[in-house]
């Protein structure tokens, strides 16, 4: 299944779409909010491993419904090397099924659900990962890139 393009900000102001990345892998991933604590893990680990990331030709792309100025201020504060593309209306999350019901504490309501796409440099989504894990989930990724190569 091909990913759908799209055309984001990311935390720099600078245009970004899917189709720049093509010939790469990109690792697209969703979640619900810049700063909070399973966010901060999910985006420390794909900082934390950026060195195999980087050469293994990969592209980590972060997206949520927070501002530019909210995504600057995240990437500064635990120096974040990737970027992270601002969707305030939530079209592209819907787009790719992250926007649905959760549950906090007893109570239920919409939100984005954490969820990644893997895609290959065909632009071909390769795999899909639900129930995202933020203190693993780098590495699963990683070990389903060997893998894929």
């Amino acid at each position: 299944m091909k990913a759908k393009d799209f055309i984001l900000f990311d935390q720099n102001n600078v245009k970004q779409s899917l189709i720049d990345y093509r010939g790469k892998w990109i690792v697209l991933y969703f979640y619900p909010k810049d700063d909070t604590p399973g966010c901060i893990k999910e985006a420390c680990g794909f900082r934390d491993n950026s060195e195999f990331l980087t050469k293994n030709g990969v592209i980590v792309l972060g997206v949520s419904r927070d501002g530019i100025v909210s995504h600057e201020k995240f990437a500064k504060k635990y120096q974040l090397n990737f970027s992270l593309l601002s969707d305030p209306n939530g079209d592209v999350i819907k787009d790719y099924n992250a926007w649905g019901k959760k549950k906090f504490m007893g109570k239920e309501y919409d939100g984005i659900i954490r969820k990644t796409f893997l895609i290959d440099p065909k632009g071909d989504i390769i795999k899909e990962y639900l129930d995202v894990d933020p203190n693993q989930h780098a590495k699963e990724i990683m070990i389903d890139l060997i893998s894929f190569s």
